[in-house]
């Protein structure tokens, strides 16, 4: 029986209009400690980090980039992220305090400056970015006492603070500035991919084919698995399922894998 696809590419992009991005840790091989820095073979082994930007009002996974816990790699995940949701500014962006995101975030929505020459002997300034005026960007500050986080603040690295609370005011999911909702989705996946459980004999043995997991089940999530809070009753009072494409408008059906692994695939221009 073919597959009737119901989804057209110009349903994209999403209806993202706040994101919040973090780091989820797990290990191909061995653990890092027992890494040779020198061991060409163990380049690819050790730390594992998925990069994530989440939509946390409709819990769409938008973008993970697998691999080192690098300043490339939170650029690669912040710049796809923007992609992905046709380089709309974002009402509100939220990170833990990973200092690559402040130049990753500024790259990506900031503006370009490209200094006039002077005229002067010496070499001409380099060219940097700016704020833009849209770009609202805080972060989740946790202080901890002998390891145990005793108390949760924020502080505002874009934007007038004014506008950063406006922008919380506006979100439909939060109330004060957080990555509750990416890092409950740390667990979930945790759950649906047994590679990625803290204490485990099923971790990764090869980096490829952990890279191609992660995305397996972070992408299947956002099409085939309904999520209990974004449920919503029907005219006769009974409870609909929804999946995370489905709040934010990509598809109007919760898709079978069948029907997910047998799309056709679009490469990017």
């Amino acid at each position: 029986m073919p597959t009737t696809y119901t989804t057209s590419w110009w349903l994209f992009p999403p209806k993202t209009r706040e994101v919040q991005f973090d780091e989820k840790w797990s290990f191909v091989g061995k653990k890092e400690k027992n890494c040779d820095p020198d061991d060409p073979d163990d380049a690819k082994q050790g730390d594992n980090w998925d990069h994530v930007a989440l939509d946390p009002e409709h819990r769409l996974v938008v973008s993970v980039v697998p691999g080192k816990r690098t300043a490339e790699k939170t650029e690669a995940v912040v710049q796809d992220f923007k992609q992905r949701t046709g380089d709309r500014p974002m009402n509100l962006i939220t990170s833990d305090e990973y200092k690559p995101y402040r130049g990753a975030i500024l790259k990506a929505y900031g503006e370009k400056v490209v200094p006039q020459r002077t005229g002067k002997p010496g070499r001409p300034k380099a060219p940097y970015y700016k704020p833009a005026a849209t770009l609202n960007y805080a972060t989740v500050h946790k202080t901890r006492n002998k390891g145990r986080v005793v108390n949760i603040d924020f502080r505002v690295i874009f934007g007038p603070v004014a506008a950063v609370m406006a922008a919380l005011k506006q979100s439909k999911v939060s109330n004060q500035i957080n990555t509750a909702f990416v890092e409950r989705h740390n667990g979930t996946d945790r759950n649906r991919n047994g590679r990625k459980v803290r204490k485990t004999y099923c971790f990764s043995k090869d980096w490829d084919i952990h890279d191609a997991v992660t995305y397996f089940t972070m992408y299947t999530y956002n099409f085939c698995w309904p999520v209990r809070t974004l449920r919503q009753r029907d005219p006769d009072n009974r409870w609909l399922p929804r999946t995370p494409a489905m709040a934010a408008g990509l598809t109007d059906h919760v898709w079978s894998l069948w029907e997910w692994l047998t799309f056709p695939a679009r490469q990017r221009e």
